[in-house]
């Protein structure tokens, strides 16, 4: 049943985006899911439960007249937010830091870093306007927050950055009644995950296929999130595969 509240997803349509918003959908959110190809976009909605509303919106989030656009059509459309789930992100090629080409490095800090922050300067907004007022921001840190993979300097900065942005929000947004979380993501089976199964770069060097897990978890655990009331949060959740090299990594 719907629950009268609000939640908004990037990069919803596909992966762990798409398993958000189905989940927010079954917890009884109206979603609306953004991204860049309004096909898939509209694939997550078609698939949304019939009670709620789902509203997909074309839009790039590293163009600031597109996050506006999109916050506004929000706010008409249903007066409030009560939900962003900042996840849209883009992995550049891996290849060393002296091989990195200025524009993928430019390119997924303005996704992965700057898109995060527009989208959470513009909820932060609407939240404290709204009536009644506050909300709760969930940031996709990924487990490259926490350790690097080899060659992937520009996403495991952005991800790292992405740690301090989900704090400052967390401190600032008190005085709003706005709750920050991060939920860091490891080996979840997605398109993108593709390379886990077939085998992937350790830190030794080394080539080797690593577990996965169902993508379906991930929303699960947003959605488990963003169904907490506003004066209790988890500050930050790691949902990965459980024989993943990570703890010990490298």
């Amino acid at each position: 049943m719907p629950n009268g509240k609000v939640a908004l997803v990037t990069g919803g349509g596909s992966g762990i985006g798409r398993a958000a918003a189905l989940a927010l959908s079954r917890s009884g959110f109206d979603i609306v899911v953004a991204g860049r190809t309004l096909e898939t976009l509209n694939e997550t909605a078609s698939n949304a439960i019939s009670d709620v509303k789902a509203l997909p919106v074309q839009a790039d989030i590293s163009v600031a007249r597109d996050v506006e656009r999109l916050f506004q059509m929000i706010e008409g459309e249903f007066g409030r937010l009560d939900v962003l789930f900042n996840n849209a992100g883009l992995s550049p090629p891996a290849v060393p830091i002296e091989e990195i080409d200025l524009s993928d490095w430019n390119r997924c800090i303005s996704v992965n870093l700057t898109g995060a922050f527009m989208c959470a300067r513009q909820a932060v907004r609407l939240m404290t306007r709204q009536s009644p007022s506050g909300g709760r921001i969930i940031n996709n840190g990924s487990v490259s927050a926490h350790a690097p993979r080899p060659n992937t300097v520009a996403y495991t900065v952005t991800k790292h950055a992405m740690t301090g942005l989900t704090k400052c929000i967390s401190l600032d947004g008190r005085t709003h009644g706005i709750a920050c979380s991060q939920i860091d993501v490891g080996n979840a089976d997605t398109a993108l995950a593709a390379k886990f199964k077939t085998g992937i770069r350790q830190a030794s060097g080394h080539v080797s296929v690593e577990p996965v897990f169902d993508v379906k978890h991930c929303g699960d655990a947003v959605a488990y999130i963003a169904g907490l009331p506003l004066d209790t949060n988890i500050q930050f959740m790691t949902i990965m595969a459980t024989n993943m090299p990570y703890i010990g990594r490298g």
